[in-house]
């Protein structure tokens, strides 16, 4: 074994890269391997040391010269974690790599990243540890990507030790991925939960874990969208089947926020090595159209560092408003999505549609809670997706909870979730929202104003009927709450389930 020690980042070894926030340090040789006298199966390793000070680049690079003949790269690191005082953020280094295609933004080199869900991994052209790429360990420059997440004032002090293994590769597998269709209703109502994360990032299940608590939550479909890597998308065809559509995606897990990537094309990686201030955002994101997405952002209110969304939503087909267990981020998630709304109706531009999302990671996180529930033409990517675009969807916090909603003119007129009844503005108006599956939950209706209308609870069978009447100049579009019974005082209580708007009156214009 050989060592090298990169020492702080003052040090000669390291030079700046195009972009401004990441930085390479100096290369890690295998030259005794040049004579080409390693056998099969034979094994070389190098370690190497340094320490990243507060106030690190997003992303540090470490050149790793990959010799011929090789059949397997292995990676294994560790990092110190000293005491900080409260409030202080500690340590944490992600890691990934990149091959010899180098590390430029777009990531045609990328083979793999796990952030901080693994010590080490391994890459081999017929196999890779979950969250890395199988395929040819090729000749050339490799780069291994440490991403210091949050460093302690003492500094981060790292250790990476890489070890080849040489030999003839093993013969690569061919990817195989789900259909994108599976055996639907025609147009019905299906259940999803589009943010899920496997043990191909930092989930603990297995695909075919999630799978079968996707089918016991009653979902028609799922997305699969592990952090920063696209490579889950070979391992669900299995899974997948004429019950369930398995959809594909990616979190694109930057510095500035999450974006879930809904419904792409197999194998589409999406980058996430920027943030808002490099206004580089809307490449990616239209980079995730082009492969048959839809921009999602996640969680735009979550409080660990990094998640709160800083892009903007100029870009988003839809904002994921409700995150797992109902906290007090999605209320405000939710709240600021209805300020959404009012501007959209100011302006007269496109709304944003509203989804919830379970965002399940392990035991005993709940596959399915929240769930959206979208009006489609049949069980298909297309379909699905377009009636998330369309906001024809409620959200959910289970099977057990279902909704119908619509609001219907003096004439017969009538539209329903994410559509527009189109009155004259002082037509009086009656919304109606049938419920089932909400025991002693209340009712509310949502409009431009505010809370017009709050129902009494519902009965302990969970089902009942709620109508109120309104104009379109009284309230330009109005939405359904259903909330459970508040504990004590102002809080509204947590969220059961929701509607995306109806929209009342004639479109501007």
């Amino acid at each position: 074994m050989c060592e090298d020690n990169h020492g702080g980042l003052g040090r000669r070894a390291l030079f700046v890269t195009g972009a401004a926030a990441a930085l390479t340090l100096g290369s890690v040789s295998f030259a005794s391997a040049a004579g080409g006298n390693q056998g099969d199966g034979d094994q070389e390793s190098r370690t190497v040391r340094g320490t990243l000070p507060p106030g690190s680049p997003d992303f540090v690079y470490v050149p790793v010269e990959v010799p011929a003949g090789v059949r397997e790269i292995k990676v294994a690191y560790s990092y110190d974690r000293p005491s900080v005082p409260a409030g202080t953020t500690g340590n944490a280094l992600d890691i990934g790599i990149f091959d010899d295609r180098g590390t430029e933004l777009g990531g045609r080199g990328f083979r793999g990243w796990s952030g901080g869900a693994r010590t080490e991994f391994f890459i081999r052209a017929d196999e890779a540890t979950p969250g890395y790429i199988p395929g040819p360990v090729r000749e050339g420059t490799w780069h291994i990507a440490l991403g210091p997440y949050t460093v302690a004032p003492q500094g981060l002090s790292y250790e990476i030790t890489i070890t080849l293994t040489y030999g003839e590769p093993g013969e690569a597998a061919r990817p195989v991925y789900p259909p994108d269709r599976a055996r639907g209703r025609g147009r019905a109502w299906y259940r999803g939960d589009c943010h899920l994360h496997s043990w191909y990032s930092d989930g603990r299940r297995t695909p075919a874990e999630i799978g079968a608590l996707a089918r016991a939550a009653g979902l028609d479909f799922i997305n699969s969208s592990e952090h920063n890597t696209h490579s889950a998308h070979a391992h669900w065809s299995d899974v997948a089947g004429d019950d369930l559509l398995v959809m594909l995606g990616e979190e694109v897990t930057t510095r500035n926020g999450h974006v879930v990537a809904l419904g792409t094309d197999p194998g589409t990686f999406v980058d996430w090595r920027y943030r808002a201030r490099d206004n580089r955002f809307g490449r990616f994101a239209r980079q995730i159209r082009r492969a048959g997405g839809l921009v999602v952002p996640a969680h735009p209110h979550a409080t660990c560092v990094g998640c709160n969304w800083k892009f903007g939503f100029g870009e988003a087909d839809a904002v994921e408003v409700w995150n797992g267990p109902y906290t007090p981020d999605d209320e405000v998630s939710l709240a600021d999505w209805d300020s959404m709304l009012v501007a959209s109706v100011r302006d007269g531009r496109d709304w944003i549609p509203a989804m919830g999302s379970s965002d399940a990671h392990r035991d005993p996180d709940a596959v399915g809670r929240p769930q959206t529930v979208v009006l489609a033409d049949d069980l298909t990517r297309r379909a699905i997706q377009e009636g998330i675009r369309a906001g024809r969807s409620y959200v959910a916090e289970s099977a057990k909870v279902a909704l119908s909603f619509r609001a219907a003119g003096a004439r017969g007129e009538h539209a329903g979730i994410g559509e527009r009844l189109r009155v004259d503005r002082d037509t009086p108006v009656t919304v109606r929202l049938e419920v089932t599956g909400a025991p002693r939950c209340t009712v509310r209706f949502v409009t431009d104003q505010g809370v017009l209308h709050t129902s009494a609870p519902l009965p302990v069978s969970g089902s009942g009927v709620v109508e109120w009447r309104t104009t379109p100049s009284y309230a330009a579009y109005v939405r359904a709450e259903l909330r459970h019974e508040a504990a004590a005082g102002p809080v509204p209580g947590v969220l059961a389930g929701f509607t995306n708007p109806i929209f009342l009156g004639r479109a501007a214009g």
